[in-house]
């Protein structure tokens, strides 16, 4: 199989599915971007098992779900896409907390 779609899980505030989610596309290979209110996290499961359903062959989340959502995600589509994540290093860390306040 072919490497040809790829999406993007991100948190942010207020942002939902249906209205925060953006396509593009070049030569045959798809990417998705799809934003998640930061307060409802659990909503990764539900945006995760559509896109694979749609076809999407690769998952990444943003730092702010952290290892046990991605852990979570991964077990939820039980093997059928890799899931990873993109994290900050630790120096970063207060940085992002004050960022996100």
């Amino acid at each position: 199989m072919r490497f040809n779609s790829f999406a993007f899980i991100f948190l942010s505030p207020g942002f939902s599915p249906l209205e925060n989610t953006v396509s593009t596309g070049k030569g045959g290979c798809q990417f998705k971007a799809v934003g998640i209110d930061m307060d409802h996290k659990e909503e990764v499961l539900a945006v995760a098992e559509g896109l694979v359903a749609e076809g999407f062959q690769m998952i990444e989340l943003c730092g702010g779900f952290g290892p046990e959502w991605a852990y979570k995600v991964a077990e939820h589509l039980e093997g059928k896409v890799p899931v990873g994540a993109v994290y900050y290093g630790p120096q970063f860390r207060q940085q992002l907390a004050d960022l996100m306040k």
